[in-house]
């Protein structure tokens, strides 16, 4: 029996049970999956193209082959579902994140990371609340209520640094690449913890009580998803330290570690807390502590096994944004009033460019302050590239505009129609075009030069902060020639000034001294044959 491609997908569209269509649907996407990362591969050396880009664009051309091949019956084979994004495909992706995080990279840019990952995010769901609000009265776009603007501000807040990231160099520039990847976690945090508090605060009555205890709400909220995250990876490793699995079999210890980092974030979903955040820091807990207890080939296969994981998820999810842009359902309300729609998606792009900036450059202004060395400053062609980097919008905008506009992935009435279209719109124009961009963008701003980057790590800064012995290595004298008179700035100057490198010779003797003797770590866990040496290790 002979079998041809358009038959397979006219019969995507004329499924005749939901087994059949689900066995198609897993075929086709399979298929995708194995395609983007051969083109991806084969395309690695391009100047203009990433993978997500390269993912996209078959998500997007797959969806027209369909819609030709069933004469426009069936316009996706999934529909979009936010529960799908947020239960299943994103906390594997932010859990690795965490996981192979450069730790003294980011907590010494924890300060930076902070002010644009959650002020910045402020910052820029208030101006495009405001913008939108006072906009799109003038479209007639059907009723919006305040707490639609709201919502739209903080979907519009959500970032996609992807596509910068998969260009930057991390050893070239890791204080900017550390920025760039911090700001893109903490702000997916902050947007997500904004939405879901709109959804519950009281929109009918505020008052300035009211407000306050909404912040008050969100600093709470923040607080408890970290201490939630930071638990339950001390409990995997001590669990594991005192148990140790792997004498018996590594596949328990595999299992356990995996089965702990996702019931952080359904314990985080369960009390209505940042599942993101809760992750992320358990995924850096369990890259400290859990890892070096387990067997040298459980290192293996947990850092193998959950970057793997991590990278298939992110292509299916650019596949799986591509092929529901495509949904004619959402277009055919939409194009009964074209000049809206384009109207409400250049309002939203503006106001997305507009708010991008009025964060990004005044805050770098105010790091750069509390930074005494040249090197370690945020020089205004590094400002240009955060700002770029953060121009991309992703899945996260996408699930949360379903949410908000949407009823298990259908779209009603014309006004929420044209708000999720104008969401993919600028998804994949901000995508495709910011992603085409970035590689050169980003190699004409910072080319690549060996030891000469702009931005220096942490490890080579000043010969005046190589002269505080507060902050040397482990709490010792810097090495080399260098002179000792130097004027000594105040406690608190210097406190401000270098406040990472302080607090880390401090947390590196408490940890030493308390927390790795009990919940373990290199060096702290005894030799036994099969047990992972101390010299390996995957976060530097």
């Amino acid at each position: 029996m002979g079998f041809s491609i358009s038959s397979f997908f006219m019969n995507l569209g004329a499924a005749t049970g939901p087994n059949e269509t689900s066995v198609n649907a897993i075929t086709l996407f399979v298929l995708l999956l194995t395609a983007c990362i051969v083109i991806g591969h084969l395309l690695e050396k391009s100047r203009w193209m990433t993978e997500s880009i390269t993912a996209l664009a078959i998500g997007l051309c797959t969806g027209i082959v369909i819609l030709l091949t069933t004469k426009g019956k069936s316009s996706h084979v999934l529909v979009f579902s936010e529960d799908l994004f947020f239960i299943y495909l994103l906390p594997p992706i932010i859990f690795n994140a965490g996981f192979q995080v450069k730790k003294k990279q980011f907590f010494r840019n924890f300060m930076t990371i902070t002010l644009f990952g959650a002020v910045g995010t402020l910052i820029s769901f208030t101006i495009i609340s405001l913008g939108s609000m006072q906009l799109f009265k003038k479209l007639d776009i059907g009723f919006l209520e305040i707490g639609d603007y709201l919502a739209i501000g903080a979907i519009f807040s959500a970032t996609d640094s992807v596509c910068t990231l998969q260009v930057l160099n991390q050893e070239e520039t890791p204080l900017l690449y550390s920025v760039v990847f911090g700001e893109g976690v903490l702000n997916d945090a902050t947007s997500v913890v904004l939405f879901n508090a709109i959804q519950r605060f009281d929109l009918s009555h505020i008052t300035s009580t009211n407000v306050m205890q909404f912040i008050g709400n969100f600093l709470s909220l923040y607080f408890t998803s970290t201490v939630l995250g930071v638990a339950v990876g001390l409990l995997s490793a001590y669990i594991i330290k005192k148990l140790y699995f792997g004498r018996h079999s590594t596949d328990r210890e595999v299992a356990l570690m995996m089965l702990m980092a996702y019931l952080s974030y359904m314990m985080a979903e369960l009390f209505y807390l940042s599942g993101i955040l809760t992750v992320f820091f358990c995924g850096i807990v369990m890259s400290h502590y859990t890892w070096h207890n387990v067997t040298e080939s459980s290192r293996i296969t947990t850092k193998h096994s959950f970057a793997t994981l991590s990278f298939v998820l992110e292509i299916f999810i650019f596949l799986y944004v591509g092929m529901d842009a495509l949904d004619m359902e959402k277009w055919e309300f939409a194009s009964k009033s074209p000049k809206t729609s384009v109207g409400v998606s250049s309002i939203l792009l503006a106001l997305v460019l507009i708010g991008r900036a009025a964060f990004v450059f005044p805050l770098c202004f105010i790091s750069n302050l509390t930074k005494k060395s040249q090197g370690n400053k945020i020089r205004f062609k590094q400002q240009v590239t955060i700002w770029w980097a953060g121009l991309m919008r992703g899945a996260v905008s996408v699930a949360l505009a379903y949410n908000q506009f949407a009823s298990s992935g259908h779209t009603q009435l014309p006004g929420n129609a044209i708000m999720i279209t104008s969401t993919i719109t600028v998804v994949l124009f901000t995508t495709v075009v910011g992603g085409l961009l970035t590689k050169p963008i980003v190699r004409f701003l910072l080319p690549q030069q060996k030891h000469s980057s702009g931005i220096m790590s942490p490890d080579f800064t000043s010969s005046k902060s190589l002269n505080l012995p507060l902050l040397g290595i482990n709490g010792q004298e810097p090495e080399g020639n260098i002179s000792t008179n130097v004027t000594r700035p105040s406690s608190l100057r210097m406190l401000w000034t270098t406040p990472s490198r302080t607090v880390h010779c401090y947390w590196r003797k408490f940890d030493d001294a308390v927390m790795r003797p009990v919940f373990g770590g290199r060096g702290f866990v005894p030799y036994i044959p099969g047990s992972p040496t101390e010299t390996e290790g995957i976060i530097q």
